[in-house]
């Protein structure tokens, strides 16, 4: 595994903690807002394995455009709403 991919799910994997914390604490915001940013994280890691450069962009639609995949594509409908949440909460 790359270097750079291993970084990003490190990062994706602590935003996925975290999001649990707060949903046990019930601080919905955050938690919908670090669920955000593991799935962009976890397709960031995605695109730069299959050695692409992912795009200046937190959009999840922006990301998934770049991944040819069945896998994401059977998801892109469940894991769009979340980018709702990004601008919001920051």
């Amino acid at each position: 595994m790359k270097e750079e991919v291993s970084r990003w799910l490190t990062f994706a994997e602590e935003d996925l903690k975290t999001a649990k914390l707060t949903f046990n604490e019930k601080i919905y915001n955050q938690t919908c807002f670090h669920a955000q940013q593991c799935v962009e994280k976890l397709l960031k890691a995605y695109i730069i394995q299959d050695d692409k450069t992912p795009p200046k962009s937190h959009r999840l639609a922006d990301l998934l455009s770049q991944i040819d995949n069945s896998f994401f594509n059977s998801i892109k409908m469940d894991i769009l709403p979340l980018d709702r949440f990004y601008i919001p909460t920051r």
